[in-house]
């Protein structure tokens, strides 16, 4: 099932201060902000560096260079 993304959620790194913008289908960013189930069953549509950046605030450049 391909589900629209009628949403921009926008997201700065904590680390690195960027800004970034991941489209994402409201029904979904709403179950995520209710802490209900896990991310990546959530949102399976973003890359695992996107849900991090969710998740942590660390973007994937970033994540990379702390963790490479």
């Amino acid at each position: 099932m391909n589900k629209e993304r009628n949403l921009t959620v926008t997201t700065t790194c904590h680390h690195c201060g960027t800004t970034h913008q991941l489209r994402v289908n409201f029904d979904d960013w709403l179950t995520y902000e209710s802490g209900i189930g896990l991310i990546q069953d959530i949102l399976p549509y973003l890359t695992p560096a996107e849900r991090e950046l969710l998740i942590s605030g660390t973007c994937g450049d970033c994540w990379e260079k702390m963790w490479s």
